[in-house]
């Protein structure tokens, strides 16, 4: 636990030591703040639905943003040999860079919290799906970042990293989308179904924790990060 919580405190101060997390947090609050509001007075109804609906987009660009330099920037100016000659285990260096991704995402959508707050002042929201949407967002966004870090691990070019996270989300995102599944053959569909990032949420957004949906996203998690710990194992093969 002590080497996890220096790679992640070292990785975390890295954000704030530049101009990063500030630009990644004020453009996040305000991009959706203002797509959100702009729908918001238009229909005229006291609710969230528009601002989590606009999330899981925000989130495949804004994700992979975040966690591009992770090991990319490492391998590029060689810090990644010095670190791993360090008395420290390869997942231990994965988990402490994810925690320090998915701490600065949790920093920004708890100070999304003020959208929420407002809606409640304008009007008299359902509590329900605004929790279930929260939970969803941190869940997915984890999700995002799992999977942002293991784009990372497969590169040192950080553009090329931030694109491939992109097409990873995307694809995870859509799969259970209803535009891929009506083209899916009738056998494939409850797999596809189940293995869409958004399909999981959409669930969550009803107001209902559902055990399933909990599983799916730790599972995901779970999946990339060991594919982020086997992808650093195997520089020591090349």
């Amino acid at each position: 636990m002590n080497n996890i919580a220096a790679i992640f405190k070292k990785e975390f101060k890295s954000y704030f030591n530049s101009p990063i997390a500030y630009i990644y947090i004020t453009v996040f609050l305000c991009l959706s703040a203002w797509l959100f509001f702009r729908g918001f007075f238009l229909i005229n109804q006291a609710e969230m639905r528009g601002f989590f609906g606009l999330m899981p987009w925000l989130f495949l660009f804004f994700m992979p943003a975040v966690t591009m330099k992770l090991w990319a920037e490492e391998k590029k100016i060689g810090t990644i040999e010095i670190l791993m000659t360090l008395p420290i285990k390869d997942y231990e260096v994965v988990i402490g860079k994810y925690l320090s991704s998915f701490v600065l995402f949790g920093v920004m959508i708890l100070l999304s919290l003020s959208l929420p707050l407002t809606v409640a002042y304008l009007g008299d929201p359902d509590g329900g799906p605004i929790i279930g949407g929260y939970i969803g967002l941190f869940l997915m966004g984890a999700a995002y970042v799992s999977i942002g870090l293991f784009a990372s691990t497969l590169t040192e070019n950080q553009i090329v990293a931030f694109i491939l996270g992109i097409v990873m989300c995307f694809v995870l995102l859509i799969i259970g989308e209803d535009i891929v599944l009506f083209k899916a053959p009738n056998w494939l569909v409850p797999l596809l179904s189940y293995l869409g990032l958004g399909a999981h949420f959409s669930s969550l957004l009803r107001g209902v924790i559902d055990s399933r949906d909990l599983i799916y996203y730790l599972s995901v998690i779970g999946f990339f990060l060991y594919m982020s710990v086997l992808s650093v194992e195997s520089r020591k093969w090349r």
